[in-house]
């Protein structure tokens, strides 16, 4: 082989990884370890890069959405682009909006929904400033809680999502939970949410429900026809309700006493 031809051919092999490692250097993984059932889906956000004073319309830097689709198509792993460019203005990512959604029956409708955030700033103040370890992972976490309620004549079970940060020691914060970096942080590593579910489940109203050696009974209220049914001081008279599978049950969440 000549040598103009081998300067070629090393030239193009030196192109094709100088694009490989541009292509990597532009993007991070973002991830998550959630419980069974949970899914997240994440939609990115985008602004003038630092210095710049073009400005793009929602239509044209409209947000990439990931699991968009999550009961069906659900995957953990997002490849996320750090900066792009819209009508000629180069744009930097600026959060993530993360959606988690926690499913407890078949039918469409039967998932509670919270939110978690990361957020990307040029500057990060370091009480909030996310850390990436020496094997390029960053770890931020979060515990979910279920809370029930009834819904309807047939007073059917509906469950709504409450998630809080949680500290090193395992406390539950008050805030949501989220994860802070500045952009150069970023390329080629990747950020993992890990959220836990609590060991209980609580009723969503207060003064609906009253706590029983074995679980939980629905206050009576005026009736079925009484969509709230506030205690109010009756602990003698529950209803019945419906689990999301249609069963008919008097105690939560063991359906029979």
């Amino acid at each position: 082989m000549s040598r103009r031809v081998l300067n070629a051919s090393l030239g193009v092999c030196f192109a094709l990884i100088a694009g490989c490692a541009s292509s990597q250097l532009n993007t991070f993984t973002f991830t998550a370890d959630l419980p069974p059932d949970f899914a997240y889906v994440a939609a990115v956000y985008y602004v003038p890069a630092k210095g710049e004073t073009c400005t793009v319309g929602t239509k044209d830097n409209l947000a990439p959405v990931f699991n968009s689709e999550w009961r069906t198509e659900y995957k953990a792993d997002s490849e996320i682009t750090i900066r792009r460019t819209r009508k000629g203005c180069p744009l930097v990512i600026s959060r993530i909006e993360l959606k988690i959604y926690a499913a407890y029956g078949k039918d469409r409708g039967d998932f509670g929904a919270d939110v978690a955030s990361v957020f990307i700033r040029d500057e990060v103040e370091a009480q909030y400033k996310s850390v990436v370890n020496d094997a390029g992972e960053s770890n931020f976490s979060g515990e979910c809680q279920q809370m029930f309620r009834t819904v309807g004549p047939k007073r059917r079970i509906v469950k709504l999502l409450d998630c809080k940060t949680i500290d090193a020691q395992g406390e539950r914060g008050r805030s949501q939970p989220f994860a802070a970096f500045t952009p150069d942080q970023l390329p080629g590593k990747t950020v993992k949410m890990h959220i836990r579910l609590a060991n209980e489940e609580r009723p969503a109203i207060g003064d609906t429900w009253v706590k029983v050696p074995n679980g939980w009974k629905r206050c009576m209220g005026k009736g079925y026809e009484d969509q709230d049914a506030y205690c109010f001081g009756n602990y003698k008279d529950f209803s019945g309700f419906q689990m999301p599978d249609g069963k008919q049950c008097t105690i939560y969440p063991g359906c029979t006493e």
